[in-house]
Parts: C-alpha cells; sequence; structure tokens
C-alpha cells in the first residue's frame, strides 16, 4: 500500500551547490596516524542514478569485500536545484517580484530563467532573475508576462522555484559566477544560453580523484555536472521557454540596450498550449476519453502513429485502463499476439483505438523531484507527438520542404557555429589566454526550437 511508505528518507530537493570552493568540499577527515583506516570507496556512488533529463529532443527531433571497521564513501548532490519554501511580500501584478527562500541561502544566478508556481494552486508563471543574494536566501525576477506577478502568489504561504536554462542580451557577458558540486561524506527565438565553470589553479593541483560517469576527474567533478547541467538547460529551454509580452519586465531588461525585441523564445509547451490541443482533465483513464481525443486529431491533421512522453502517473493510469480491458475480455489474447506471457506483462508499450497507434513512454523530466516532477501549479502529465515530418514552405530558401514535426534551429554561418560552443580561458587546465590564476570553461548556444503542426500536439494537465 502507497500509506506504508516511510516519509523518512524524503526527497532531497534543499541544493547542495555552492558558487565558492568551501573547505567542507575536501576529504580531509581521514586520519591516516590512526590504526584502523577507513576503507574508502574510489568510485563516486550516483545515489539519484542518470539526473540528466536530456533525451526528448533527441527522440523527437531531426544523446566487495571489506576490511576494515570503518567504509566511507562519497555521495553526489543534486544537479539541478529547486526550492519548495518560497515566500514574496511583492503585490501582485508588478513586473519586478522579490522572492525569500526560508532556508536562509540561494544559488541561483543572474539571468537565469525560473519556473514559479503556488504549491497549493495551479498558479504559475515564469521570469528571469535580474539580481541574488546569495546570503540571505533572496532574488529578484523579471516576469514574462505583462501582466507581472500572477494573482495569488503574494497571499501564499509556499512558493516553488527552479532553473530551467538562461537568456542574455547580445554581446553581453558571460555567467556571473560558477557553481561548485559537493558531495558528501557517508560512513557505510533563438536565445542565448550561457554558462561557466571556473576552478583555480591551486585547486587543480588538489590530489584527489574520484571516478565519475564518463572517467576520473577531480572528485568535485564541477566541471563535468556545468556540462551536464548545461545540456540539460538547452533542452529544457526549448520545452519550457516563452516569448517576453510587449511591455513586460523581463523584455525591458533583456532587449533595451540592442534596439528592442528578440527577448524569450517559445518552447514545446507554450507552443502546445496556444497552438495545440490541452487536455485539461487529469489523467485520460477510459476508452470514451481516448475517443474524445482522437475524434479531436480527426479534424486536426489525423497523424495516425502517436508518441506519448508522460509521467509515472500518467502511465500507470493508461496500464491500468487496458490491464482491466483485457480482464473484462477473458482469456483471449489476440490483442497480445495471442501471448499469454505478453498478457500478464502489465507495462504496456502502447495501443491502437480507431485508426490511430499511440506507444507511450515515460519523460524523466516530468518525474525529477528537482524540476517538475511533484509539483502543483502548472503540472504537466503527459504531451503527446505525432510521428512523421511534415511540408512546409520555407521562407529563406523560396520552396517547400519537409520538415520534421519537432526540431531546433541554431545559429551558424561559415565562420560561426553556435550550435554547441565551448572554451577555456585562463592560465590553468592547459589555457594560456590571460594572467588570472584559474581555469574558466564557458559554454553558449544560440537556438530555437520549431513546433510544426502544433495542432497536431496534445498536452494533459490537471
Amino acid at each position: 500500500m502507497a500509506g506504508s511508505i516511510q516519509s523518512s528518507p524524503g526527497v532531497a530537493l534543499t541544493p547542495t551547490s555552492t558558487m565558492v570552493a568551501l573547505p567542507t568540499n575536501y576529504i580531509t577527515d581521514f586520519d591516516y596516524l590512526s590504526q584502523y583506516l577507513p576503507e574508502t570507496y574510489e568510485k563516486e556512488f550516483a545515489k539519484y542514478g542518470k539526473q540528466t533529463i536530456a533525451s526528448f529532443l533527441r527522440l523527437t527531433s531531426s544523446e566487495i569485500a571489506s576490511t576494515s571497521d570503518l567504509i566511507k564513501w562519497s555521495e553526489e548532490g543534486r544537479l539541478h536545484q529547486k526550492y519548495t519554501d518560497l515566500t514574496t511580500a511583492t503585490a501582485d501584478a508588478q513586473g519586478t517580484s522579490t522572492f525569500v527562500s526560508a532556508a536562509g541561502s540561494c544559488t541561483f544566478r543572474v539571468n537565469q530563467t525560473v519556473f514559479i508556481s503556488n504549491n497549493a494552486t495551479d498558479v504559475s508563471a515564469k521570469a528571469i532573475i535580474s539580481s541574488v543574494t546569495p546570503a540571505t536566501g533572496t532574488f529578484i525576477v523579471r516576469w514574462y508576462e505583462a501582466a507581472g506577478q500572477p494573482a495569488g502568489m503574494n497571499a501564499s504561504t509556499a512558493l516553488t522555484a527552479f532553473v530551467y536554462g538562461s537568456e542574455f542580451k547580445k554581446g553581453s557577458d558571460g555567467m556571473d559566477g560558477a557553481l561548485e558540486a559537493e558531495v558528501e561524506i557517508f560512513d557505510n527565438k533563438p536565445i542565448i544560453i550561457k554558462d561557466k565553470y571556473e576552478v583555480s589553479g591551486s585547486d587543480m593541483a588538489q590530489k584527489g580523484w574520484i571516478e565519475v560517469e564518463g572517467g576520473y576527474l577531480w572528485y568535485l567533478k564541477s566541471e563535468h555536472n556545468t556540462r551536464k547541467r548545461f545540456e540539460d538547460y538547452l533542452e529544457m529551454s526549448m520545452i519550457e521557454g516563452v516569448e517576453a509580452e510587449n511591455g513586460s519586465a523581463a523584455e525591458a531588461y533583456l532587449s533595451g540596450n540592442t534596439g528592442g525585441g528578440n527577448a524569450g523564445t517559445q518552447g514545446l509547451i507554450d507552443s502546445i498550449e496556444t497552438r495545440g490541443n490541452v487536455w485539461a482533465a487529469g489523467n485520460p483513464t477510459a476508452l470514451a476519453d481516448w475517443d474524445s481525443i482522437l475524434k479531436r486529431l480527426d479534424k486536426q491533421g489525423a497523424i495516425q502513429q502517436n508518441i506519448i512522453f508522460n509521467d509515472r502517473d500518467m502511465s500507470i493510469a493508461v496500464d491500468d485502463m487496458l490491464g482491466a480491458i483485457h480482464s473484462a475480455t477473458g482469456p483471449s489474447y489476440g490483442m497480445f499476439d495471442n501471448s499469454a506471457d505478453m498478457a500478464l506483462n502489465l507495462g504496456f508499450d502502447g495501443f491502437r483505438r480507431g485508426s490511430y497507434d499511440f506507444y507511450k513512454t515515460d519523460w524523466k523530466y516530468l518525474n525529477d523531484a528537482t524540476l517538475r516532477g511533484g509539483i502543483t501549479g502548472g503540472k504537466v502529465n503527459g504531451i503527446l507527438v505525432p510521428a512523421g515530418t511534415k511540408n512546409v514552405y520555407d521562407e529563406v530558401m523560396g520552396e517547400s520542404v519537409t520538415r520534421p514535426f519537432l526540431h531546433v534551429r541554431y545559429r551558424a554561418s561559415k565562420t560561426e557555429d553556435r550550435r554547441y560552443k565551448t572554451w577555456i580561458l585562463g592560465s590553468s587546465g592547459g589555457a594560456r589566454t590571460s594572467a588570472i590564476d584559474k581555469m574558466e570553461v564557458h559554454f553558449l548556444s544560440e537556438r530555437a526550437l520549431c513546433t510544426m503542426g502544433a495542432n497536431n500536439f496534445f498536452i494533459f494537465k490537471g
């Protein structure tokens, strides 16, 4: 029974990243003068599994023995940052809002884009961070919506926020500050997305190495985490991005020095909500629900092959529906190729209704506890994506071309490719570009998501 699951240990939602290298970042509590030396693991244990969520666009668009009395090991912290204890004293409808974390600290950074929602209602919106005071847990945002702060946030006792990307003005400097990944020691339009990792030359000389995913790295593995986090932001920005409305504070902040315009980008969710189909009744749990969905698809492009990227609740709901149908039909296994073993596998991958084929797969982004998983405001249960291509007229090429329904466009020319840029500055780690005694690894991309034929897409909410 679900109620028998103990509340401890719970989901670790408190961010474990800091902006500077601290003494606690180092394994310094090993007393090698002790007669009883601890047995330590040289490989970090990934207790959260493969945390990166970058996979959706790759699928849909054009990536013990012990000899001591004491065993010690290190575990990685959370890759993404999420706060569930935010409050604001800013009045609703203001273009600029100030939020404070009850934890008394904040690792958000200027120009990161955030999703903010009310923990008790369906109120949610997106904004860009313009100021951060890490020591007090305070940050200021500029809302992308012209209406400013949504109604109900000022009166809320708890709000949730997580970073889904970043956005910068043209020609602006890189990301201000860098995140250091902590480890825990235990006994037993196109938008410009940037990030940066930095480490001092002295810290690079620290003789502490540990095996992590991808090879051997300095055991803090911050550059490795920064790279994975940036790749996640590339995808999340394409999913969560919204265009800054005329007159919004975000538009003024991002385009004030560049002649206006070009602030924000329309991501997948916003494109479906504005141009596609919205199922707002929670999870479709009966054939009648799916009949209404396919009848709507009949009025659109009638694409027969469709893939559903769902969260855990929707996946189980579909399994339960199909399982009940099979149970009611008796011992006939016709829909399972006359295979009893296949029929008893209750993890259904897909089904056919009318002339439509629906294939479902779990989407980690919707289940991740530090991202959309577990939130109430703006909850998305799943997204239906048509399979195949669409014929469109390319204004640049001046001809009709075939394009995938979903694809990413990035800025590039013969001399500049901004799909995924990375470069090293400083005087350490092989860099010889300045006198500063550190290494900086910069990341940059400029891209936009094209959602063609959004009328063939469905988003499941509620």
